[in-house]
């Protein structure tokens, strides 16, 4: 490729009407000129050689009869480096943008068709004047070297970017199309310049769904600044996952004349994201702090076999999600899993619901009903708050885990079901057991394989994944774009003890969202509990001889990993913190 200061300008003159006066303009910078300068002409509409500009030009040494007559759809005016309008040429029609060659309207005398010959010929002779005069002083003067210089230097600015850039009018011509733009979509720049957004490329450009795409002129409520996502097909045929920025362009007045469009592809990031979060993931589960790794290494392990699980932690650490991990993980995964929330179902009708009942059994029994354990057939049944059943129930539950077969409530045929049970309790079984409320046989008939999900003050290294994996969700929830959270409100999250876990993390971003008006969520936008918390935080922090396992990881994660920061906020010195790290095990 041949540097860009070896090229030579171009200059197109253009004109309205049929007095040729771009020809004339043409003729007489060939003649004119001596630096090697290449000019063309053209008409808005189609036009014949004007015999009265034919005479004027010879008179001044310029033949315009053996030049092209063109109009605008035999040239592409964005490849020209200067765009001269002449006479009462419609400047409108001609808008200076970004990456649009300058343009530049001489005014000239342009006689309308009913005007005699002899005033016809003295109108054309001076605007053959104007026009000598006014192309001596273009070709003297540096202006159209610099103007030629900027555009290639803009051209060069525009080509190192790695994001596309493409630019189009309002009727959607494209103007400008970056290097980038070639590498992304597969499409050569020669190709692309002057053509429809909307028919050179499949499916369109932005997806079909812009503020160009119903008509010609950009809707009134559209005209602002938009980002967005779009499925984009190569050249080649590959798909391409394109994050977009679209920007309006105006005039001088401040009238929608075109559009700024640039791009990435973000397939490879997208691809990239969804393994590490893959990674970080095990069906609802979220979290890469070594305890739920070591969480998801044992829902691995316990989903092939048949043993029944009993789930263990406090209230709103997510021990729904791990049962339905462990039956999607298993061979059952085609089959029912079952939900049963033993605290939320009244006594009186809990047997019912567990084990059926036949008709006539109770007040109210119209007709024979199926309970969980045979809706589960084949599949999982999850007992939650296992720890609420009532005595007579824990009898009848003991025996079908010992023998697989139950009756229905006031019935005598026996039931065989296959069912695994995955149960899960917040409270304190062997405590229970020792004052007689739960039966220690059905305990280890329910806990063959314990399994403990930590709170989660107990991972806060998992807090920033969770914060952006329900801003994700809420986010689709509520049908408005992805928000952002400030260091501050990261750190306050970070350093807050959860007493209601995961659950409540996920409230307290649900409810920024509903108080976010912007696209950061600050401290103020946080449930006011949590927001109290930060104020209490700000205490002097303990000794150095009373310094905590949640002492340490409280500091590192406020510091955001620093260290130094870290020693610094327990007023400690970094040898005693590293002493600290090492005694506590913290990674």
């Amino acid at each position: 490729m041949q540097p860009f200061l070896q090229k030579t300008p171009l200059i197109l003159f253009l004109n309205d009407g049929g007095n040729n006066l771009a020809l004339m303009a043409q003729g007489l910078a060939q003649k004119l000129f001596t630096r090697p300068v290449e000019v063309i002409a053209a008409s808005m509409s189609p036009a014949q050689l004007n015999p009265v500009a034919a005479k004027v030009s010879r008179q001044r040494g310029a033949d315009i009869s053996s030049l092209p007559i063109l109009t605008l759809l035999d040239v592409e005016p964005f490849s020209f480096d200067i765009t001269v309008t002449l006479g009462d040429f419609d400047q409108g029609c001609r808008p200076n943008l970004p990456g649009m060659p300058p343009n530049f309207h001489w005014s000239l005398p342009d006689p309308p068709p009913e005007t005699p010959p002899k005033e016809r010929e003295k109108a054309l002779s001076l605007a053959a004047d104007i026009l000598e005069e006014k192309l001596k002083t273009l070709e003297q003067s540096q202006l159209l070297k610099a103007l030629f210089m900027a555009r290639k230097n803009l051209e060069m600015v525009l080509d190192s970017l790695s994001d596309g850039v493409l630019a189009h009018t309002a009727s959607r011509r494209i103007f400008y199309f970056n290097a980038a733009a070639e590498r992304i979509t597969g499409y050569k720049r020669k190709d692309i310049l002057g053509q429809d957004c909307h028919e050179v490329f499949p499916g369109r450009f932005c997806g079909g769904d812009c503020e160009f795409c119903d008509s010609r002129q950009p809707r009134e409520e559209n005209r602002r600044h938009t980002t967005k996502k779009t499925v984009f097909t190569r050249m080649d045929g590959s798909k391409r996952l394109l994050s977009m920025s679209i920007m309006p362009l105006a005039d001088e007045v401040g009238q929608n004349v075109g559009a700024l469009l640039s791009f990435k592809d973000d397939t490879e990031l997208v691809a990239l994201k969804s393994r590490l979060l893959h990674h970080h993931r095990l069906g609802g589960l979220v979290g890469k702090d070594p305890k739920m790794l070591d969480l998801f290494e044992q829902i691995r392990d316990v989903a092939p076999v048949n043993s029944t699980v009993l789930i263990l932690g406090e209230s709103g650490t997510g021990k729904e999600l791990v049962a339905n991990a462990i039956h999607d993980l298993s061979p059952r995964a085609d089959k029912p899993f079952v939900v049963v929330n033993c605290g939320a179902l009244p006594q009186g009708i809990l047997e019912s619901e567990l084990f059926g009942h036949v008709k006539g059994a109770f007040s109210g029994a119209v007709a024979d009903k199926k309970g969980r354990f045979e809706l589960a057939h084949q599949g999982t049944i999850f007992l939650d708050e296992v720890g609420e059943l009532p005595p007579d129930v824990q009898v009848k539950l003991l025996r079908v885990l010992q023998v697989q077969t139950f009756e229905r409530v006031g019935g005598e045929r026996p039931i065989r079901v296959d069912v695994r049970v995955v149960s899960a309790t917040n409270q304190n079984l062997k405590k229970m057991m020792d004052q007689g409320k739960f039966r220690r046989d059905l305990f280890y008939r329910l806990c063959v394989v314990p399994i403990h999900v930590p709170a989660l003050k107990e991972r806060r290294l998992d807090i920033p994944v969770l914060v952006e994996h329900f801003l994700e969700l809420v986010a689709r929830e509520h049908g408005r774009p992805p928000l952002s959270p400030s260091p501050q409100v990261l750190d306050l999250l970070v350093r807050y003890d959860w007493p209601g876990n995961v659950r409540e993390l996920a409230n307290a971003i649900e409810f920024a969202y509903v108080k976010c008006r912007s696209s950061i969520i600050e401290p103020e936008h946080l449930p006011p509990e949590i927001r109290g918390f930060g104020d209490k935080a700000l205490a002097r922090p303990p000794a150095a001889g009373r310094l905590t396992a949640k002492d340490i990881m409280e500091a590192t994660a406020q510091a955001r990993g620093n260290r130094k920061k870290a020693a610094q906020l327990l007023g400690v010195g970094r040898a005693t913190l590293y002493r600290y790290l090492e005694q506590f095990n913290i990674k």
